[in-house]
């Protein structure tokens, strides 16, 4: 894994967001240094796939400020763009395309000449060489992930946002996903990965950051928190007591 640079590769502060008037986001400060693999945990409508959003350009805060490797969002998101990965619940995929045929249209939305290169080692590395003329549509769930994820290092992003990617795997597709997070991991890109899946996070991330009530509850790095106290130390976080029960929805903290 790379070194930490100066400056974090995910930096937000005070960060809000609402829909409507109810406050998802109430005030987040987080910091991701390059070359970290950090799980981000909490309870279902903690918030985790709106902050991966507007980390990912996909929707703005309400306040707050964020950057990515430096860049300011949404002023200069174009450019973090660039820089990102991003591997949702949904693939993102063409059905009726083959695995190939997917990785070459995206390989033009993203200005890459002659990916032919780049595509055939992305397959071989997500082990879809066999498959690459199969419509996406005959893949299993497993599959079509590890094609999202080849979609996602296409243009060979710093960094690399994950929500949920083991929603709807069996064991065995489980184990691969594992397998290749971790090569990811080593090649020492920054990865931010939402998910519910304690023990499979336990054995991948550098850090683990759990949010609660649309706040940072926690931050623990690996080194100091066993497999074992995980989950007793998740629950005792999620369960902790509100510390401003009469706070305003979404006020800027």
């Amino acid at each position: 894994m790379s070194g930490h640079s100066s400056a974090p590769m995910i930096w937000v502060r005070r960060l809000v967001k609402r829909f409507g008037l109810r406050a998802v986001l109430r005030g987040v400060d987080l910091e991701v240094q390059a070359g970290e693999f950090v799980a981000l945990l909490g309870p279902n409508g903690a918030g985790k796939t709106t902050l991966l959003r507007i980390l990912a350009t996909l929707s703005r805060p309400n306040h707050g400020e964020v950057r990515l490797a430096g860049y300011r969002l949404p002023g200069q998101a174009p450019a973090a763009r660039r820089l990102l990965g991003l591997v949702s619940h949904q693939p993102l995929l063409y059905g009726d395309l083959s695995a190939e045929q997917n990785l070459h249209f995206y390989a033009r939305l993203y200005g890459l000449p002659q990916a032919q290169d780049r595509i055939a080692q992305l397959l071989a590395r997500v082990g879809l060489t066999a498959r690459r003329r199969d419509p996406v549509r005959t893949f299993s769930r497993g599959m079509q992930q590890r094609l999202a994820i080849a979609r996602a290092l296409l243009h060979d992003p710093r960094i690399l946002l994950l929500d949920e990617p083991y929603t709807g795997l069996d064991q065995d597709a489980a184990a691969r996903l594992d397998d290749l997070l971790r090569r990811i991991a080593a090649e020492g890109r920054t990865v931010l990965m939402a998910s519910h899946n304690l023990p499979r996070v336990a054995a991948l991330a550098s850090r683990f950051v759990i949010l609660a009530r649309g706040r940072i509850a926690a931050s623990v790095p690996r080194e100091q928190i066993s497999d074992r106290d995980l989950l007793d130390f998740y629950r005792a976080t999620v369960m902790a007591p509100r510390e401003e029960p009469s706070a305003p929805a979404g006020g800027a903290a």
